[in-house]
Order: C-alpha cells, then sequence, then structure tokens
C-alpha cells in the first residue's frame, strides 16, 4: 500500500541494479541517497525497482521483464517520473522514455536540478547552466520526441526549459559563452582572494549535509543558510573570524556526493578555488552515519582530482549526539561484531590512531567538545602564520578560547 505523502510532491519511482561490482547493501545505500535527493528536488519515491544483473543493459539499462513491471507499476499509480541511480547514455534515456511514457532522470540530471534550484549568486547560476548545456548537448536527438510530455518540475529547470528548441550549434554556441562569462568571473574573483591581505585562510569541506554550515554559523556567528537537505549551501561562503588580534578566513565549500557528475566537477572548479587556495582544511565527516568513511574516500577522491590533498587536514566528526552504535546481543553467537558496533570511544581510538592529533569529535548543533575543537583550530592557525610571518609572532600571545568568534 502507497503511503499518502504531500500532493505537492512529485511521484517518482527509483530503480537501481545490482552488479559484481555493487551488491544489495550497496545499492540500498545509493538508493537511500537518491530517495534524499528526490525529495531535496521537490519528489517522493513512491517506489524502488532493483535487478541484479552483470551489466546494465545498453539499450534500456535494466532487462525487458522488469521494465514491464514499471511501465505496469507507472500506469496504475499515477506516476510521472522515473529516476534512475546511474548515468543514463542518450540512446538509453531515449529508449526508457519511449517504452514508459513519462520524464526520465539520472542521478546526474537530478543532481543538476538541485543545483539549479540552490544557485543563489550569478556566478552559481552559470556554473549550473554550464553543466546542464554539457549534459544536454548528447541528448538532443531524444529531447525532440518526448519533451512535449515532460511539463516541467524536476529535472526541467534551468536552460532545460528555454534549450528545448535548439540544435546543437546553439548549444555548443552557449556553451562557449558561458565558458568565457565564467573565466571573466574567475578574474574577478581572484582579484578580490588577493585583496583579502596576508590572512590564514581556512576551508570547512566534506560530504553534502555534514553539517559545515551549521559549524560555521557556530564559529562565526554568522546566518549561513543550513537545513538537513543534500545541497543546501552551493554557493562558498568566506567570513572573518578574528581569535583575539590573530584574524582568519574561514569559508564553507559545496558539499560532495558520490557520483559526483563530471560535468559538475568540471563547471564547479572555479568555486574550489577557495579549498585549492586554504591553509587548513577542516574535514567535516558525519559520524552518525553508517557508511562515514566511504564519504570520507569519496571527499578525498574528489581533493585528489582539484589537487588538494596535501593539504594540512583536520578530521572533524561531528554529530556525535545522534551516533548510535547498533546493540549485539551477546547471547547471539552467530553474528560477526562489525564496525557498525562499535561505541563511539571505539571510534576515536580508531580514528585518532590513524590520523595521529588530527582528528576532533564535535556536535556543532549542540556545541559539544566545541572548546577543543576552537583550541585546535586556533594553535593550527597561529602555527601557519607564526611560520609566514615570523617577525610578528610576538603581536599574538596565548588566547583565551572562550571569546572566540
Amino acid at each position: 500500500m502507497i503511503e499518502k505523502k504531500d500532493v505537492s510532491l512529485e511521484r517518482a519511482v527509483l530503480i537501481g541494479i545490482v552488479t559484481k561490482d555493487q551488491d544489495e547493501s550497496k545499492l540500498k545505500e545509493y538508493l537511500d541517497e537518491l530517495e534524499f535527493l528526490t525529495f531535496t528536488a521537490g519528489g517522493y519515491a513512491v517506489k524502488r525497482f532493483t535487478q541484479k544483473m552483470d551489466m546494465p543493459n545498453p539499450k534500456t539499462f535494466i532487462g525487458s521483464g522488469k521494465m514491464e513491471d514499471v511501465r505496469s507499476f507507472i500506469e496504475e499509480n499515477d506516476i510521472g517520473t522515473a529516476i534512475f541511480d546511474d548515468e543514463l547514455s542518450a540512446a538509453q534515456e531515449r529508449n526508457i522514455s519511449k517504452i514508459l511514457n513519462v520524464k526520465v532522470l539520472d542521478r546526474t540530471n537530478l543532481i543538476l536540478d538541485i543545483f539549479a534550484q540552490r544557485a543563489q549568486t550569478s556566478y552559481a547560476r552559470t556554473q549550473v547552466e554550464l553543466a546542464q548545456c554539457e549534459y544536454l548537448l548528447p541528448r538532443l536527438r531524444g529531447m525532440w520526441t518526448h519533451l512535449e510530455r515532460q511539463k516541467g518540475g524536476i529535472g526541467m529547470r534551468g536552460p532545460g526549459e528555454t534549450e528545448i528548441e535548439t540544435d546543437r550549434r546553439i548549444v555548443r554556441d552557449k556553451i562557449a559563452l558561458l565558458k568565457d562569462r565564467i573565466k571573466k568571473i574567475d578574474k574577478q574573483m581572484a582579484v578580490q582572494r588577493g585583496n583579502r591581505g596576508q590572512m590564514v585562510r581556512v576551508a570547512l569541506v566534506g560530504y553534502t549535509n555534514v553539517g559545515k554550515s551549521t559549524l560555521m554559523n557556530t564559529i562565526s556567528k554568522s546566518e549561513v543558510f543550513a537545513e538537513n537537505k543534500l545541497f543546501a549551501t552551493l554557493d562558498t561562503t568566506v567570513r572573518k573570524v578574528v581569535i583575539q588580534n590573530l584574524p582568519f578566513l574561514l569559508s564553507d565549500t559545496v558539499g560532495f556526493i558520490r557520483k559526483l557528475p563530471t560535468q559538475l566537477v568540471d563547471s564547479f572548479k572555479s568555486t574550489l578555488d577557495e579549498v585549492r587556495e586554504a591553509d587548513l582544511l577542516l574535514h567535516v565527516v558525519d559520524i552518525s552515519h553508517p557508511n562515514f568513511e566511504e564519504h570520507i574516500d569519496s571527499v578525498n577522491k574528489i581533493l585528489g582530482e582539484i589537487k588538494s590533498s596535501d593539504k594540512p587536514t583536520i578530521m572533524v566528526f561531528n554529530k556525535i549526539d545522534a551516533y548510535q552504535a547498533e546493540p549485539l546481543d551477546e547471547d547471539d553467537l552467530e553474528t560477526e561484531r562489525t564496525e557498525k558496533h562499535y561505541s563511539l570511544e571505539e571510534w576515536k581510538s580508531t580514528w585518532m590512531s590513524k590520523v595521529g592529533n588530527n582528528a576532533l569529535f564535535i556536535s556543532a548543533l549542540n556545541k559539544q567538545n566545541l572548546e577543543d575543537f576552537k583550541k585546535r583550530v586556533y594553535d593550527e592557525v597561529r602555527e601557519i602564520h607564526i611560520t609566514r610571518f615570523p617577525y610578528n609572532h610576538f603581536l599574538y600571545p596565548d588566547y583565551n578560547y572562550e571569546d572566540m568568534g
């Protein structure tokens, strides 16, 4: 029985496959994330469809029998959108649309749509539009045959509404224009960064929805937008934080995510300049998430892509107030004790040994252990400042950390 939801939400089905590289538990986690993405975009996942396959069907992604099951469910339950967990080729999207006769999106298109909603500044909107146009270009052929039944909503924001009737030449011209516009804005932003003087730069990085903006608000006493949705923060925010007479710049950057679309990594590399130019990274992690270690790996991979993996980094494990280990029945001798049964103290021991003294455990929301966090950040910033400006380190004596902010 389908649970009734807000009628304003767009009804969708989610589709994913189990392969040799992605078992059932991994697929469930990805679909959980895809469902959260769907909610963030303004939709409601009515049902999930999964299938075990050695590799995706090159024509329809899933098999014909499973596709018929999806089609029947869509027709019987008034579903308007089918969302696939992996990126579809232009041919797959075209073939699936003909069979299902509804709007067909993949994870990339869904993330692009969320970015289109979240972009506030002209720069961010330009970057999103560039990524959307690059995604749209190889799919123009299919657009002619099925876009007439796409009436807006998820996946149809931004250039999709104005570029439907264009041909490849016009889209290529648009891409060139957007790239030129981004280059000009990049120059302006480079001047702005240069005008910030010689202050130490600290950047918050991490997976999406780990609490970076909440931590930013707590440290800098600012009002950065934060909510429990993916990609709540898209535009980079920079705040000046002063500890006594030692100032530094703190930036909050866009969250990362697994299977991040290539178009977004490329078009948002300029936004990530704040990360590349930072002197210190605060890698924020949601320790309450059961797969936070994979999130860490995903972030580290992207940091490597933007040549920032070698920067001094403090691992900040956030949301300790929400962390709960799964209980293990001591009488159950068959169940193997795994990392999901670790206590918070055991995780602390594990990660302290992995990264030396570069791990902190806090709750930004409830302000737990923030004094340790403030002291550590102050020590790191002061050390960087003294190293860079040895002639004036005497200006910055030890400081009462309670006054931070």
